[in-house]
């Protein structure tokens, strides 16, 4: 029996229990390319939503190629998953389709949300379309830039197959930006909404500048210009070597990842702090005079958002999440890979401080109204919402012809 026929039983009769209803506790099973203890957009924004989850007391289970046991009192399911060979600090999930429907039916969820699906999202989003379960799938990752980027022969065309094939299986896929959703409206993808990513206002403000810090990285009062994620060459980091010659300028990198090494012999002199979290983390982007992005495949660009908050001028390009993310008179957008516009948006922040305590005014008003909180009651109707429509569908609950074999 598929999930859907068992729950529409629920729905018949006095004293429902009917999960498009407002109020109506949700059981969601989120299914993630990537948890703890990697650290990185599609994991803090799982981690987000499991939080959100367990404080309006809905049901969850994650299913993740890595993760502790239980994550907000959630049980997590760790399951098989590999280690890209061009990027060993980034696993995939490969579970197979005869696993992902067992703890499917053991959970019977409400609805199954996919974060940034890949490989194991695509076995995820086959299993509920066999057992009638409504999905959401977040796209956060740019599969297609991703392969481009490292140079991978034919991985432009199959990860654009692959993004397709995903989305097209989905009741409802979320972009963060309105970049993000043009790129997908033009590989015909249906169903698309917009829903942007939250910010931490208690981790992240200008009361979290540290002294202390400042004097470490900037002695001689040096302005401090700085970079926050990921070390990976989709990052077009060495755009940053450009901002050497910057007078009375120390570069500061916060993250880890492949391209460390590499960026220590491009980058002498720059400060690398290494992977940060939680005060040490809100420390670094409120210590930092301007912030700066390089790469052009973001899909939101959540570490600009942090820099804003934190009252941070943002340098970022002009392309995917900053576009939206990055409010006029917060900062500046410079077409992407162009070194000179880079060098001298900065160069305009470093020489003007007053501009730059302006800007930096701007960049936190700017984020005021973006709480994780409002972020995620926005997910929630979003899921009540393809939970209605699967309900309203002709046939609904109705079984389908069970499959001959179990497939792998």
């Amino acid at each position: 029996m598929r999930i859907r026929e068992q729950q529409a039983r629920h729905f018949q009769g006095s004293g429902s229990r009917n999960p498009s209803v407002p109020g109506v506790r949700l059981r969601v099973l989120v299914v993630a390319e990537s948890f703890l203890p990697q650290v990185n957009g599609v994991t803090n924004s799982v981690r987000r939503v499991l939080d959100h989850l367990a404080a309006k007391g809905h049901e969850a289970v994650l299913v993740a190629p890595t993760g502790p046991p239980k994550y907000a009192g959630f049980r997590v399911h760790v399951v098989r998953g590999a280690r890209l060979p061009f990027y060993r600090d980034f696993r995939i999930g490969l579970e197979t389709r005869r696993r992902l429907r067992r703890i499917m039916r053991e959970f019977e969820p409400d609805v199954v949300h996919i974060a940034s699906p890949a490989t194991l999202g695509y076995q995820a989003a086959r299993v509920a379309g066999e057992l009638d379960v409504p999905t959401v799938a977040i796209y956060q990752t740019d599969l297609v830039g991703f392969a481009e980027r490292y140079d991978l022969p034919g991985g432009a065309r199959t990860m654009a197959a692959l993004t397709r094939r995903i989305h097209l299986q989905v009741d409802r896929t979320l972009a963060p930006s309105t970049a993000s959703l043009r790129q997908l409206e033009l590989m015909g993808i249906p169903g698309l909404a917009r829903w942007p990513r939250g910010v931490d206002l208690e981790q992240f403000g200008p009361f979290r500048r540290s002294a202390e810090l400042r004097e470490r990285l900037a002695p001689n009062g040096e302005t401090l210009v700085g970079y926050v994620g990921r070390l990976a060459p989709e990052k077009e980091l060495e755009l940053l070597a450009h901002l050497r010659p910057l007078p009375g300028v120390r570069l500061v990198v916060v993250g880890g990842g492949p391209e460390e090494k590499r960026l220590r012999k491009l980058l002498p002199g720059a400060a690398f702090l290494g992977v940060l979290h939680g005060d040490e983390l809100g420390a670094a982007y409120a210590s930092l005079d301007v912030f700066v992005h390089t790469g052009r495949h973001e899909t939101y660009c959540q570490a600009a958002q942090e820099a804003l908050a934190s009252g941070v001028p943002v340098v970022a390009p002009r392309s995917g999440g900053p576009i939206d993310v990055v409010d006029p008179g917060a900062g500046f957008l410079y077409p992407p890979g162009d070194a000179a516009a880079l060098v001298d948006h900065v160069r305009r922040l470093v020489d003007d401080p007053r501009l730059r305590e302006r800007t930096a005014v701007a960049a936190q008003r700017s984020v005021r109204d973006r709480s994780w909180s409002a972020v995620n009651e926005l997910l929630i109707r979003h899921y009540r919402e393809v939970i209605g429509q699967r309900h309203s569908l002709p046939g609904s609950g109705e079984l389908r012809a069970p499959l001959t074999k179990e497939a792998s």
